[in-house]
């Protein structure tokens, strides 16, 4: 029963790390926008050095996150 449960560990580790690689591919780079492109308005260089490649402030990006 242990070679199974470790398999099933190797194949659970193996998928995740899978996942993670995606989910870093798909994230954007570079430097952003310097204003949002919803509303205009500037966005703060805090969340642009914390999200490279961000395009909206965070008010229009929490509208775009709840319409999904």
């Amino acid at each position: 029963m242990a070679d199974l449960c470790d398999v099933a560990d190797g194949l659970i580790e193996q998928q995740l790390a899978i996942a993670l690689d995606r989910h870093h591919a798909q994230r954007p780079t570079g430097a952003g926008a310097l204003e949002c492109e919803d509303c205009g308005d500037p966005i703060p260089a805090p969340r642009r050095a914390a999200l490279p490649g961000c395009v909206t402030c965070v008010d229009c990006q929490g509208l775009r996150e709840r319409r999904r």
